[in-house]
């Protein structure tokens, strides 16, 4: 009996160690192993952990970034602006009329010290905030950086770093919106010009030829001439005007795989058309599409930056890249709104271009592929 108890934890032991085995011995799926070889590119990797925090980070900028009041306690009643539709300023003890300034509103508390206080975000400026109101402002702008305000101002006195972020927001969102939209257009088209094939596939052709020749700035010109553009009309629009190119290799993709056992097999069975395109064939029809979509962000990114750099893109005051861009250069020797907009684009575009680097890399299907 001490023979056995003594060699129990032994037992114990083996069997968690083959446990162990058997786990590291199951084989990954070939997503799982793509995942792996992605992370193990580092480029890639951390360009994707620092992009992705910093866009979640983007939606925390009202709490950050921002000159409305995260909370405000006057005379033992505890307001909070940012989910206010609209507080006057004479409602909290300031002598003005319209908004309040909350700078200078927890100043007036503070030298008040009647108990009211005022929590300002960590960077108390905002994006459409004109400073040339602020009693506290000095200088004619554009001015450069200083303790106030850290990348300086634009042309108009609005804080350059606040634009910046809220702009950097707007431009990922507008990138992605494209991209989804782009993506579904150009993928159904493809699969189903790939699949059926035949006169589908030769007249469907023609038609996304006859549209690919579409001058896409003179579309864009003639209906910022007629609506004023904003997020939400700009990113169908482009979309519309980009799933070309990925139509054509989903195309391809559907040709390729159309011809395998595996889809003559679903065929023979009765599987119906829509069940072979979407859940036999598109899986494996991904992989390269994949791998395009960061540069697709890229392209998202450019266009918009390129609109409004031309001024057929948002309109004022939205915080934009494409309006610093052009500020800089009317502003040249301004060097702040050079070198901070174009920085902070080139850092994006390029922590982009690495990740899509990485995926084309993890996803090639040499790698995975068991014939050598």
């Amino acid at each position: 009996m001490s023979f056995m108890c003594s060699w129990t934890p032994v037992f114990v032991l083996a069997r968690a160690m083959a446990a162990t085995q058997e786990t590291q011995d199951k084989p990954l799926s070939v997503f799982q192993r793509r995942w792996r070889k992605f992370k193990t590119i580092k480029r890639g990797w951390y360009s994707f952990q620092m992009l992705i925090g910093l866009y979640l980070l983007s939606f925390c900028a009202p709490f950050l970034v921002s000159d409305e009041a995260v909370a405000v306690s006057y005379q033992g009643e505890l307001r909070v602006p940012m989910f206010s539709n609209h507080i006057e300023a004479r409602d909290l003890g300031q002598r003005k009329i319209g908004s309040p300034n909350y700078r200078a509103l927890k100043e007036q508390y503070a030298a008040a010290d009647a108990g009211d206080w005022v929590l300002m975000p960590l960077y108390p400026y905002g994006p459409i905030e004109n400073l040339l109101s602020d009693p506290s402002f000095e200088g004619r702008p554009p001015t450069g950086p200083d303790g106030s305000h850290w990348l300086g101002t634009d042309d108009r006195g609005r804080d350059v770093l606040a634009r910046l972020v809220y702009g950097f927001r707007i431009s990922i969102t507008f990138a992605l919106g494209m991209v989804l939209i782009s993506y579904a257009i150009g993928m159904t088209i493809g699969a189903i010009f790939g699949f059926f094939g035949g006169r589908v596939d030769i007249f469907g052709q023609r038609l996304v030829e006859i549209w690919a020749a579409l001058p896409f700035l003179y579309t864009v010109i003639i209906i910022s001439s007629i609506v004023q553009p904003t997020v939400g009309l700009l990113i169908p629009l482009l979309a519309i005007f980009s799933w070309v190119g990925i139509s054509f290799y989903m195309r391809g993709e559907f040709l390729r795989e159309k011809a395998k056992d595996y889809v003559a097999a679903a065929i023979a069975i009765g599987e119906p058309n829509r069940r072979i395109m979407f859940k036999h064939i598109l899986p494996n029809a991904l992989t390269p599409i994949i791998s395009f979509a960061p540069f697709a962000i890229v392209g998202g990114i450019s266009a918009l930056v390129s609109l409004d750099f031309l001024g057929f893109g948002l309109p004022a005051p939205t915080p934009s890249w494409g309006e610093l861009v052009g500020q800089g250069l009317a502003h040249i020797k301004d060097w702040h709104l050079v070198v901070f907009p174009m920085g902070a684009l080139f850092a994006t575009l390029l922590m982009v271009v690495f990740i899509g680097e990485a995926i084309r890399e993890a996803f090639d299907p040499k790698v995975f592929s068991r014939l050598r």
